[in-house]
């Protein structure tokens, strides 16, 4: 049997009409072949059970024998197959401008139908070049079902593989409540506001929204607002045209182009310049991207979810946030629980890193003793889930089979006790076994110090540069230096 061959299942009750379907037929034998005959719908349906992913084609009398017929029987063979093509042929009408009749038919699922008149064609079905063209076309449009069909099981494998790397874990009423709203505000286009402390894990939770909504195969662009100098924030969300600018030698386009039809995470959004939060309420509100250079508008689709660490209604009182933006961002908020509001999450969250960071690093996952696991739990986190999971990696170096408490509170930085002052016993000393140090050594020690003390006392990054008094950019460049990222 050639592979190209097209299969069929007749179901026909009236010998006449099974032979003009055969006699047409007959002539591309070749390529189509009547596999089997049935004379009523029930017996099609239990016929397409056994023989799963068998047929290409079926052709089908509209007014079969038995009580299962028509458009019933129609979206029953659907039902077993939705790559099916059917091909009705009926006595019902003459007039093939009966466009209800062929309405009903096509919303039921049918791919084409044909009358059985004039009945003075005794050998063969009326307008049987058209027949024999349909059956090829629906045998074509079977296969390009059938390949989408593929292509979105891989998507899905993709998508499954994504959310199982991004999952939120724990068993805290909280996160039950914070997933149900996930699978909730997913079904919804609506833009959605994330609130947390740094760390919390806001990225994650718009990562778990996207995958689980109807965009999940097009493009996920998270951006860091507070990541990007202020002169270069629009150009980076709208593009720009080539000769918008000097330097601006060939066209780019912004991450909302890139996001269309998709899903953009604004993170730390209250780190958005006042002139882009105009640009980017006219977004939400029209649809529409003004790219730099250019005079006519983009039409884009993109839902908008966006973070913060920050009260933003605070921001507006400030005047450092648009009012209007601000509702037009929290119209579905999410707030995400800091770690020590949720520990009874921290042995799950625990295990789950060592038995991932072990793998990964392919070591001998370590056993954690009653005590250490006590302390993890009454740690402040003021870090929170990122703070917990890099420490469980600075672990896993120190290949030890055993986690003591004394393990973890070297991990942590600190000789004594776990309390909230992170400095409270790591003070600077002038003491060295080698003598006085050079002025700049201990300067890269105290700034090391200092940097990692203020980070604690901040909500973000941005929150710390600030209080450092340092740009961004020049905070991120000094962090790096000293080896704090």
């Amino acid at each position: 049997m050639s592979e190209d061959q097209i299969k069929v299942l007749l179901i026909e009750d009236e010998d006449f009409d099974m032979r003009r379907v055969e006699n047409t037929i007959k002539p591309f034998e070749n390529r189509i072949k009547i596999m089997d005959v049935v004379s009523d719908g029930r017996s099609a349906i239990d016929l397409l059970g056994i023989k799963k992913n068998f047929y290409d084609v079926v052709i089908m009398d509209f007014q079969i024998a038995g009580g299962l017929r028509g458009a019933q029987l129609i979206k029953k063979i659907k039902d077993c197959d939705s790559a099916l093509q059917i091909i009705v042929i009926t006595k019902m009408t003459i007039n093939i401008t009966d466009y209800e009749f062929a309405q009903n038919l096509i919303e039921a699922g049918a791919f084409w139908y044909c009358t059985k008149y004039p009945g003075d064609i005794e050998q063969y079905i009326y307008q049987p070049t058209d027949f024999i063209m349909s059956i090829f076309n629906a045998y074509e449009r079977k296969k390009l079902i059938k390949e989408k069909q593929k292509s979105n099981q891989k998507l899905n494998r993709n998508v499954e593989d994504i959310l199982s790397s991004k999952k939120i874990i724990g068993v805290s009423s909280s996160i039950k409540n914070l997933n149900e709203q996930i699978i909730k505000y997913s079904n919804s286009n609506a833009p959605i506001l994330i609130t947390g402390s740094s760390g919390t894990g806001k990225e994650l939770v718009a990562y778990n929204i996207h995958y689980h909504s109807s965009r999940k195969y097009e493009n996920f662009i998270p951006i860091n607002c507070g990541g990007i100098p202020d002169q270069l924030i629009e150009s980076e969300l709208f593009g720009y045209e080539k000769g918008a600018f000097t330097g601006a030698e060939k066209s780019k386009p912004g991450l909302f182009e890139m996001a269309n039809h998709g899903t953009i995470f604004l993170d730390e959004i209250s780190e958005l310049p006042l002139s882009a939060q105009v640009k980017l309420l006219r977004v939400l509100q029209e649809g529409e991207v003004e790219k730099i250079g250019r005079i006519e508008k983009i039409k884009v689709d993109v839902r908008v979810i966006s973070a913060t660490n920050r009260n933003l209604e605070d921001e507006v009182r400030e005047k450092k946030f648009r009012e209007d933006l601000f509702y037009r961002l929290n119209v579905v908020p999410i707030h995400v629980p800091p770690l020590r509001e949720r520990k009874e999450d921290i042995h799950y969250l625990v295990d789950y890193f060592i038995n991932e960071y072990s793998i990964d690093m392919g070591k001998e996952m370590p056993v954690i003793t009653e005590d250490a696991m006590k302390l993890l739990m009454n740690y402040e986190w003021h870090g929170n889930v990122r703070e917990l999971k890099n420490l469980i990696q600075r672990l896993l170096f120190y290949d030890e089979k055993i986690v003591t408490p004394q393990l973890i509170q070297t991990a942590l930085g600190k000789r004594a006790s776990l309390n909230e002052n992170y400095f409270a016993n790591d003070g600077l000393s002038f003491v060295s076994p080698d003598g006085p140090q050079p002025l700049k050594h201990m300067e890269k020690i105290f700034r090391e110090k200092y940097f990692k003390y203020i980070r604690l006392q901040s909500e973000s990054d941005s929150d710390a540069a600030k209080k450092l008094g340092l740009a961004p950019p020049n905070y991120y460049r000094m962090c790096k230096e000293l080896k704090l990222k």
